[in-house]
């Protein structure tokens, strides 16, 4: 699966019905600390949650110049607030397409680590950082009273 730069937020969702019209509902965390803005208009992806092969891992194309262009320039954009090496206690929040835990920080900044369960909580070590989402490998299980 390639993962764009300029992905503002990862999350699953089912798509329901609703008077004729199929509706797929963002979580108010997205809004209200993510990059996306209420009444703006987004690209959107979907992807089949069936199609977990473990030998695919996530890669990030490089943006094309035309697609730059209708992206903010970098010095507009926030910075990740994470770095790589660093260290960090995160809680799952949910599971993503390819099986992977995903975990939330500041801005609501998604970190991808492998091989957690929601609502585990874990020791985290930064492995790699993009614009949008790093990943991350764990480095101990916390208790879940922690």
């Amino acid at each position: 699966m390639h993962i764009p730069t300029q992905l503002q937020c990862l999350f699953s969702a089912t798509v329901e019905e609703r008077d004729g019209t199929f509706m797929i509902e963002v979580p108010e965390d997205e809004i209200r600390f993510g990059d996306l803005q209420d009444k703006e208009t987004y690209r959107v992806a979907l992807l089949p949650s069936s199609s977990k092969r473990e030998s695919e891992q996530p890669t990030i194309d490089p943006p094309s110049d035309s697609a730059q262009a209708r992206t903010t320039s970098d010095s507009d954009a926030p910075t990740p607030p994470v770095e790589e090496g660093e260290t960090r206690n995160v809680e799952i929040e949910d599971i993503g397409d390819q099986g992977d835990g995903l975990a939330r920080v500041e801005r609501g900044f998604i970190v991808v680590v492998p091989d957690t369960e929601v609502g585990e909580k874990v020791t985290i070590e930064i492995t790699d950082v993009r614009k949008t989402v790093a990943f991350a490998d764990v480095v101990e299980r916390l208790s879940y009273y922690d």
